[in-house]
Parts: C-alpha cells; sequence; structure tokens
C-alpha cells in the first residue's frame, strides 16, 4: 500500500484532531485530574490528591442524589413534551399554507429567547399575586395557587416553560425532516386509502425517525445540563426540591469555592451525558 495517501491524509486531519484536543480533551481530561484532588479555596491550603475520595462523597451526598432525581424528573417530564409539541408545531409548519414564511419564522422566536429571560418571564407569568395564569385561572373561576410555595407546582412550572422554550428547537429539527419526504408516498397512501391518521404513522413516523433521534439526543443532553430556567425562576426552592444537578455544581463552584468537589459532580454529570448519547447513538446506527 503507498504510505503517501495515509500520510496526507494525517497531515490534513491533524489541525482539526489538535483543535479537538484543545477544546474537549484537555479540558475534559483536566477536569477529572482536578476531581481527585481536595481543593477548596476558602481553606487557604494547597491542593491535595486524594484519589476517589470525592466520588465517594458525591455517592453518600443526599443532596447529590436529590438534584439527581430532579434532574431526571425534568429530563423525563420535558423530552417527551417537547417532542410532542414540536411534533405538532413542525406538522403545522409543513402545511401548504400560501404565505409559510410568517409560520415557519414563528418556531423560532421561543428557540431565539435567552434561557434567563424565558426564566424570569415565567416567574412573572406564574407569580401568584399578578401573574397571568392566576389571573386566568381567577376569571375562569378556578382556585389560584402559590405556585413557588409547592415543590410539585415549582417543578410543574419549570417543566412547562422548557417545554414550550425546547418544543422550538425540536420543530425545527423535524421540520427539517419532513421536507425530505417525497410527496409522491402520501399520494400512493391516498391512492391505497390510508387516512391522514395511518399516513402519520405508516408513512411520516418511520421516515421522520432519524429526525426524532436526533432531536432527543440535543433535547435529553441539554435537559440533563438544565440551570438557567429553574435558577432564574426559583433558585431550587422551595427547599432544594427544584435544584437540578448543574445547580448544585454552580453552588459548590461558586458559593463554596469547592473546586475539586464540584470538579467531580461535573465528571458524573459529563458521564451520564456520554451514557445517554451512546444509547441513542445506537438507536440511530439501528435506524439506518
Amino acid at each position: 500500500m503507498d504510505p503517501k495517501p495515509a500520510v496526507l491524509a494525517g497531515v490534513l486531519l491533524a489541525p482539526a484532531f489538535l483543535l479537538l484536543a484543545l477544546i474537549v480533551v484537555y479540558p475534559v481530561g483536566r477536569l477529572i485530574w482536578t476531581s481527585l484532588f481536595e481543593l477548596n479555596l476558602t481553606s487557604g491550603l494547597p491542593a491535595e490528591f486524594t484519589g476517589i475520595s470525592n466520588y465517594i462523597s458525591v455517592v453518600q451526598d443526599p443532596v447529590f442524589w436529590q438534584t439527581l432525581t430532579n434532574t431526571a424528573v425534568i429530563t423525563v417530564v420535558t423530552v417527551p413534551g417537547a417532542l410532542v409539541v414540536g411534533m405538532v408545531l413542525a406538522l403545522i409548519a409543513n402545511l401548504p399554507f400560501r404565505r409559510p414564511w410568517p409560520v415557519r419564522l414563528a418556531l423560532l422566536v421561543p428557540w431565539a429567547m435567552p434561557l434567563a429571560f424565558t426564566g424570569l418571564i415565567s416567574a412573572w407569568f406564574f407569580n401568584s399575586q399578578y401573574g397571568v395564569v392566576n389571573d386566568l385561572l381567577r376569571r375562569i373561576g378556578l382556585p389560584q395557587p402559590i405556585w413557588f410555595n409547592s415543590a410539585v407546582l415549582s417543578m410543574a412550572a419549570i417543566c412547562l416553560t422548557i417545554i414550550w422554550k425546547a418544543s422550538s428547537f425540536v420543530a425545527m429539527i423535524l421540520f427539517a425532516g419532513l421536507q425530505t419526504i417525497p410527496r409522491e408516498l402520501y399520494e400512493a397512501a391516498d391512492v391505497d386509502g390510508a387516512g391522514r391518521l395511518r399516513q402519520f404513522w405508516s408513512v411520516t413516523v418511520p421516515l421522520l425517525r432519524p429526525a426524532i433521534v436526533v432531536a432527543m439526543i440535543f433535547r435529553t443532553i441539554t435537559a440533563l445540563q438544565t440551570f438557567d430556567i429553574p435558577f432564574t425562576m426559583t433558585r431550587g426552592g422551595p427547599g432544594n426540591t427544584t435544584r437540578t444537578l448543574a445547580m448544585y455544581i454552580y453552588q459548590n463552584t461558586v458559593s463554596f469555592l469547592d473546586l475539586g468537589y464540584s470538579s467531580t459532580l461535573a465528571v458524573v454529570m459529563f458521564l451520564i451525558s456520554m451514557a445517554v448519547s451512546v444509547v441513542y447513538l445506537r438507536q440511530i446506527r439501528a435506524t439506518t
């Protein structure tokens, strides 16, 4: 085999590998290395290598398990919710409107809004005294709860906000997938007597499956790293009932200056995200 093509390929790929090492491999490696040390800036002591002691502390930390549970609840609720709402929005945007661009442009509005701004607006919407939600409930004769005094209602408000925000991104991915489905398939299904619902399950969903999996990957990883919306809406309250794992990492890093323990928590989040990505990538391989 002529070595020249292999050498040329190595030379051409070297900048990409170097960039990947600088922006991914080195930061992750540094994070893992820091997690093996006792490094708290408030103590004034030098970093001390402690091996896996931080990981043992994480396993024994009840706050970690609570924040992990909260993160799991947000993920389990918002990922399917955003998928369902995003699918509806994508199907609407794919309809043969005379002027489709206003409808399709509207898909960008929730996605384009900053996360922190979305959280602040939603906190105002669910405010018990002057919020829009309680005002609507009052007008139709229903009780007006104090949303952020209840763990369940606070989590519900956060999940609804995240679904509204994330469904726009999911809809754009699914809409792009819908554009690749040939119209001839629907015409053939019409000739065979298949109704709209039958066409959706037999034509749209199977051909849209790769786009659905891609949307689920991005949405799940984002949900596992949820920070901005719960932070701006509830600050993790009441108590720790809406605090996510990302918020706990932030607290240990910024408030407690415990870089060793916060690095360990970040490594755990990274491993969970990677495990979820592997599961989804296997689904992509199975669909292709």
